[in-house]
């Protein structure tokens, strides 16, 4: 057994290549952040990052609790199905604990051998070579990220050890740059809807209340004077149109700043090219002219657009994802096509999906949204508008 630790040891690079598969790795995860992903997708691609740049067959990343379980633990090379035979998430037990605790680096030839091990689940794969680092924020560690069982012969080197705790400081970076960017997140959310909340109140409510007492007045007047009724309901008609434009224009000021930077088709381009730089998943634009659209039409395309590719990413389990944006006589068309394992379009599934809300904005618009999909024939979400 060889057990290695050199907490204080100066990363070296003896090839360029290693330099830049470090550097691509790393890049990853920042660009993780840069794209305001949620922090377990984050971890996601820390993990997937390292398993890349160490070529190891497993690799997790666990964040602890103050309660001595995870509060979050991200793995890659485990399948769901594995994962629901192994159960609950681990406890801060053997080397978990022994690489919280130490905040050291931990570099094994086999796991087992060694004093600090515990014990796994039956259903847990069998790990051999071990190397594992703590992802460190000064002196608080903020998670533990461990590899397993090295594809190439001979384990793990020194030389990935210098590349891991390399890759673990910036993913120090990349996971707290995360955290703060929900907490603003979760500010600026706060902050709009009590903007928003004013404006409502200042430019629709009152039209609201006004609106109600015409009508009040209008069905008192109906027996008794019908043409005074008649042109009370008129105004009952001139104010909820008014309503219905204080409250678009609200909705408008909601519109993402790259549509009026870009437009819908490059948006949408960009946004495709970003998710796949940042995902395993093969993703693919196509786009073509499709003339001037109103501010209305670009946002809920966009919206559609940006929660089938987050289902398709996070639910289809699929190699490839097609988007395309065209236009169709008097009709703009969205397709986003997968892969993936496909579903039964069933309406609890759909509801599951989120699905039911694009088709409701569909539905504002005057248009349609249709799913097809089928277990293990991937899934199509068609959405069509009027242009």
């Amino acid at each position: 057994m060889t057990a290695e630790r050199n907490p204080g040891i100066e990363p070296r690079f003896d090839h360029g290549a290693e330099r830049d598969a470090v550097l691509h790795a790393v890049s990853s995860a920042v660009l993780a952040v840069t794209r305001h992903l949620s922090v377990r997708e984050v971890l996601q691609v820390i993990v997937r990052s390292a398993q890349t740049l160490l070529d190891a067959r497993y690799a997790a990343l666990g964040v602890p609790d103050v309660d001595g379980s995870f509060a979050e633990f991200v793995a890659e090379g485990v399948s769901d199905k594995q994962w629901e035979a192994i159960g609950p998430l681990p406890r801060q037990h053997g080397m978990l604990a022994a690489l919280l605790h130490e905040a050291a680096p931990v570099r094994l030839a086999d796991i087992r051998k060694d004093a600090r091990f515990g014990w796994w689940p039956a259903a847990h794969p069998v790990l051999k070579d071990f190397i594992g680092v703590p992802i460190k924020d000064g002196e608080n560690v903020l998670g533990i990220l461990f590899l397993s069982n090295k594809r190439a012969p001979g384990g793990f080197t020194r030389q990935d050890e210098n590349l891991l705790m390399l890759f673990a400081a910036h993913a120090a970076i990349a996971m707290t740059n995360a955290r703060l960017y929900e907490c603003v997140r979760e500010l600026t959310i706060s902050e709009e809807r009590t903007r928003m909340a004013r404006e409502l109140h200042d430019a629709v409510t009152q039209k609201l209340f006004s609106l109600r007492l015409t009508a009040q007045a209008a069905a008192a007047l109906l027996d008794a004077d019908a043409e005074r009724a008649r042109a009370e309901i008129d105004t009952v008609r001139r104010l909820a149109g008014e309503a219905l434009a204080e409250l678009r224009a609200v909705i408008v000021e909601m519109r993402p700043a790259e549509l009026d930077r870009h437009g819908l088709t490059e948006t949408l381009r960009k946004h495709v090219g970003l998710l796949d730089r940042l995902s395993p998943v093969a993703i693919t634009f196509e786009g073509h002219p499709v003339g001037d659209l109103t501010p209305d039409t670009e946002v809920t395309v966009l919206r559609v657009a940006q929660e089938a590719l987050h289902n398709a990413l996070r639910h289809a389990n699929a190699s490839r994802i097609h988007v395309s944006l065209t236009a169709e006589g008097a009709c703009l068309v969205l397709e986003v096509r997968d892969d993936g394992d496909g579903f039964v379009a069933e309406e609890p599934t759909l509801r599951g999906l989120g699905l039911l809300s694009m088709r409701d904005r569909a539905e504002v618009l005057e248009g349609t949204l249709k799913v097809v999909s089928e277990p293990g024939a991937g899934a199509v979400v068609r959405l069509e508008v009027p242009r």
